[in-house]
């Protein structure tokens, strides 16, 4: 897999239309959600590429992560003319460029594809490093590929155009990013201001989290090793968001990914001496901003099949990664089935549901 071409922009449109010009395609299709088109694409305007190319819109939320969506993507750019040569641009959140990445990925073997997050989960998670995938059978991300973008570019300009919520999903990867870095970059993470968002700042933030996943993934592209890393806090958050989704209250990832971590933090603690001092830490910080995710006792058999379905299991064992220290992190773990249902406990007691 090629190296990662990200681009953190000052001037999104003159680097995008320069970017564009500097490689070869037969026709620009962009890929947006109901809410990108409205709020974010209009930023684009005047780039002078995307004047008259085809704009395929797709519902808003997770929930139309789906291959009836890929369908209906494919077959608009099989109408219109879509070559091997053709390029397209995804101009979203973690929904769209995962979708798109998917659909770039399978259609005519594969075409080129542009990320243009406009989330900050996408900006630090989704849109960097080439995962591709959609839902399927009530699992998050059950299909999909590695087929990395010809290049992300990232303006944190979009940024103020999230709601809360939004804000609070993506910072749960830089949570996560900080957690399997240092100590200098946890403690800056754990002490930033989520009710007061300084967006000059919270840019320069999201530089340092993407070089952490860039480092990873330039290491180990298809997560054979240590790109592995990335996983923590998604073995249980995948089965939390699920979970979600099979009782028809949908939570955004980052949230969901947020409670993983107090779960999988749990198990590093029991597993690999992760200091409970700093797991404390974590806990308070998620608690003071972001909402519980409430389940009870009757759902944890429900939520450890879920986590059977992990793509990184092997042997039918559940794959996780967990810490022995903030930045020390150990790849490949397995825990007992009475570990893990005590990690449920565990949240559940510590958010008071």
């Amino acid at each position: 897999m090629a190296a990662q071409n990200v681009i953190i922009c000052k001037n999104l449109q003159s680097e995008l239309q320069n970017f564009l010009q500097s490689v070869k395609y037969d026709k620009l299709f962009v890929l947006t959600d109901s809410n990108t088109l409205e709020l974010c694409l209009p930023m684009l305007k005047e780039v002078p590429q995307l004047q008259g190319a085809p704009v395929i819109t797709v519902e808003a939320g997770d929930t139309n992560k789906n291959i009836e969506q890929v369908t209906a993507i494919w077959m608009r750019l099989c109408n219109e003319g879509a070559s091997r040569n053709s390029l397209l641009l995804n101009v979203g959140g973690g929904m769209i460029t995962d979708m798109g990445g998917f659909v770039a990925a399978t259609f005519k073997r594969g075409i080129h594809s542009v990320n243009v997050p406009t989330t900050l989960m996408a900006s630090v998670d989704a849109a960097v490093g080439g995962k591709t995938g959609i839902n399927f059978n009530g699992l998050k991300n059950e299909i999909g590929s590695f087929y990395p973008p010809l290049c992300v570019l990232i303006d944190s300009s979009f940024l103020k155009t999230l709601d809360r919520d939004n804000l609070l999903s993506g910072y749960a990867e830089m949570v996560k990013h900080a957690l399997i870095s240092n100590m200098e970059t946890y403690r800056a993470i754990l002490s930033f201001d989520l009710d007061r968002v300084d967006y000059t700042l919270l840019n320069q933030m999201v530089a340092q989290s993407v070089a952490v996943k860039e480092r990873i993934v330039e290491e180990d592209p298809k997560e054979m090793g240590i790109r592995k890393a990335l996983n923590l806090g998604h073995t249980v958050g995948h089965a939390y968001e699920s979970l979600s989704f099979r009782k028809g209250r949908p939570v955004l990832h980052g949230h969901a990914v947020a409670a993983g971590l107090v779960s999988e933090l749990y198990l590093s603690y029991k597993k690999c001496g992760f200091p409970m001092e700093i797991l404390s830490q974590v806990v308070h910080y998620l608690k003071k901003y972001y909402p519980p995710f409430f389940f009870n006792c009757d759902d944890y058999e429900a939520l450890y099949e879920l986590m059977t379905h992990d793509k990184k299991n092997e042997g039918g064992i559940i794959n996780f990664t967990l810490l022995s220290q903030v930045g020390e992190v150990q790849i490949n773990q397995s825990v007992t089935k009475e570990k893990v249902l005590e990690s449920f406990d565990f949240y559940r007691e510590s958010f008071g549901i």
